[in-house]
């Protein structure tokens, strides 16, 4: 039996992706299939996802002329699982896994295929992520498009150059890593002038929460937004100066220049 879409791992991204899917109604159940090694992972997207087909194994039968596959493995095992898909003839793969170019992908087919590399974040997890996506040699507006299709059903989705996808990797891909240390320290911070954990956490997030919506429907700059609640001589002009002293910006650029070459690094 042909599917209309395979995931190739269905850990908690190719999961989220499944869920996504169904939720924007992109296919029907029996339209995906899911190729997952590890037993109770499989007996875990069974009960998780009715109608959608749990595989061990991906076999030439599972893949049609209208199929699609997402690779979504981890790094150290995307050159096994890629062997296997190019056996069954899949003509498009878009790729979420880290550092895989589509140069290395393109490698293990013996005819054309489009490749479409993307790196989300784990906001997709929720329907929120942001992801970015790049098409190789054969790739097709309209491969494009389908790759975007899937993704937006977790989230937004830009398109860049392939060799914008490192900076992706290193600011957005990482970029929840960043934000949840911040959430910490400023917990920590809370309980530190004496407030309890709990209602430390509640601000903290709930202050997070409540500027990251403001940003995104005021159309204002985060400049000017920051400007609006800094007053001369005030309480956040005084915190500000403290961070600016102590090189938090350029401590931001190093870390985003850092995960950025990681990500070269993991790609060569």
């Amino acid at each position: 039996m042909a599917f209309e879409l395979i995931v190739v791992g269905g850990g908690r991204m190719g999961s989220a992706l499944v869920e996504g899917l169904l939720r924007a109604k992109w296919c029907e159940p029996h339209d995906l299939a899911i190729v997952e090694a590890a037993t109770e992972q499989r007996e875990s997207l069974t009960a998780r996802f009715s109608g959608v087909t749990i595989l061990a194994s991906l076999e030439l039968g599972h893949v049609g002329p209208t199929t699609g596959v997402v690779l979504s493995v981890k790094p150290d095992h995307a050159e096994a699982a890629l062997r296997v898909v190019a056996t069954t003839g899949a003509t498009r793969v878009l790729s979420v896994v880290a550092g895989l170019s589509t140069s290395r992908i393109e490698s293990h087919f013996h005819a054309p295929v489009a490749v479409i590399r993307s790196m989300p974040n784990t906001p997709v997890l929720v329907g929120q992520g942001v992801s970015a996506i790049s098409g190789g040699a054969q790739v097709t507006k309209d491969d494009l498009d389908w790759a975007e299709s899937i993704l937006g059903a977790v989230g937004i989705v830009v398109r860049v150059t392939e060799r914008n996808i490192d900076a992706v990797t290193g600011l957005s891909g990482s970029g929840p890593a960043y934000f949840y240390l911040v959430v910490e320290a400023l917990i920590d911070a809370g309980v530190h002038q004496g407030l309890t954990r709990d209602v430390s956490r509640q601000l903290v997030v709930g202050t997070f929460v409540g500027s990251a919506v403001l940003l995104e429907s005021s159309g204002e700059s985060p400049e000017e937004l920051r400007a609006q609640v800094t007053s001369p001589g005030g309480t956040t002009a005084a915190g500000l100066r403290m961070l600016e002293g102590r090189a938090v910006r350029a401590a931001f650029l190093e870390a985003v220049s850092a995960a950025t070459e990681r990500s070269r690094q993991l790609g060569r």
